[in-house]
């Protein structure tokens, strides 16, 4: 019988807080009567994270443990988990106990009740301002570019129906974006408070570097959904304008070369027209590479190892999960495409 619910907790050095948050998830989980499996995912941990997580899978069936051999990042662990989930239902959260698993059954039901994804709102958040200011800014920029306003797109706290699932292909910094891209695809996204707890063990792995890239893979997504029929745009509602001011202004310098204005060659403007028209064209020829590439071939998926796949009952799989998605060897096993939304 298929699972109805998987929970995928992806971690990196949170040793003192796995076995405290599979007793916690099992506590809010197990009244609702909903059959459910965890899947944690080791990004590369060198702490003794990896050994108390086996411990548990050991004396578990209802945990399953993938570790990595090295940290590829968190968009790679929760593809990895993503792939190992046989739940209708895959609820994503955190292992540093900030995350309330009571919160779980408030996600179930605004999936039953239609929503394909739903993402957690830390509406109180107990973090420095080095974390929040940067999400603040983030979330403001992603909710404006994709008019999709979420409070908070970084909250890992979230809720899907697996036939969304099915059309996510998450690599770099991009797993902060599946609402935007859900939501770019006609799913129906929606928003809850949770409950937020104060950081009590290990170090938070956010900050401004993380916004920094964010705000580049804010270009990706782009590509990837509003402009992936068609890059040229995106790069030339950027170099057109760029590439307007630049003709402008040395069109208005060639006016007063003419009317005897004076000498142009040292005048500033004579040198911004020319990086800008430089700078423009370049965004347009950028836009149609993009566009032969596109055509051309499909965008390789990013890979990732797998150094061990540990089942329900603890015992070592002899097939690890090693890739992403369409160059793999897995036991796990593969969602089916969607023929349309199913009632979880």
């Amino acid at each position: 019988m298929s699972l109805s619910l998987s929970i995928v907790v992806p971690f990196f050095n949170e040793e003192e807080t796995i076995e405290k948050l599979h007793e916690k998830i099992v506590a809010a989980v197990a009244p609702t009567g909903c059959p459910f499996e965890v899947i944690y995912v080791n990004d590369g941990s060198t702490d003794l994270g990896p050994i108390k997580a086996q411990k548990l899978v050991g004396s578990s069936a209802l945990a399953s443990l993938i570790n990595f051999r090295t940290n590829f990042g968190k968009a790679a662990a929760l593809s990895a988990g993503f792939r190992r989930a046989r739940g209708d239902i895959v609820i994503t959260m955190d292992a540093d106990l900030q995350d309330d698993p009571m919160e779980i059954p408030r996600f179930l039901e605004q999936i039953h009740s239609g929503i394909d994804v739903v993402s957690g709102w830390k509406q109180k958040r107990h973090d420095p301002l080095g974390k929040t200011l940067p999400s603040k800014l983030f979330n403001a920029v992603v909710g404006r570019v994709f008019g999709l306003r979420l409070h908070d797109y970084n909250c890992g706290f979230k809720a899907y129906r697996r036939s969304a699932l099915a059309h996510l292909n998450l690599y770099g910094e991009l797993h902060r974006f599946t609402p935007a891209l859900l939501h770019s695809l006609g799913f129906q996204v929606s928003e809850i408070p949770v409950t937020h707890h104060p950081r009590t063990h290990g170090q938070s792995k956010y900050g401004w570097s993380r916004l920094i890239k964010g705000m580049i893979d804010l270009f990706t997504v782009l590509l990837s959904t509003r402009f992936r029929m068609r890059p040229a745009h995106l790069f030339a509602y950027i170099g057109l304008p760029i590439t307007g001011a630049g003709f402008a202004a040395l069109a208005y310098l060639t006016v007063l070369w003419l009317v005897g204005a004076g000498p142009i060659g040292s005048r500033p403007l004579l040198f911004f027209g020319i990086m800008a028209v430089l700078f423009g064209t370049q965004m347009i020829a950028t836009g149609l590479i993009a566009e032969v590439v596109r055509a051309s071939r499909p965008q390789e998926d990013e890979k990732y190892l797998v150094e061990s796949e540990y089942g329900s009952s603890g015992e070592l799989m002899s097939q690890p999960l090693q890739t992403n998605q369409h160059d793999a060897t897995t036991t796990a096993q593969t969602p089916p495409q969607p023929a349309g939304r199913r009632s979880a």
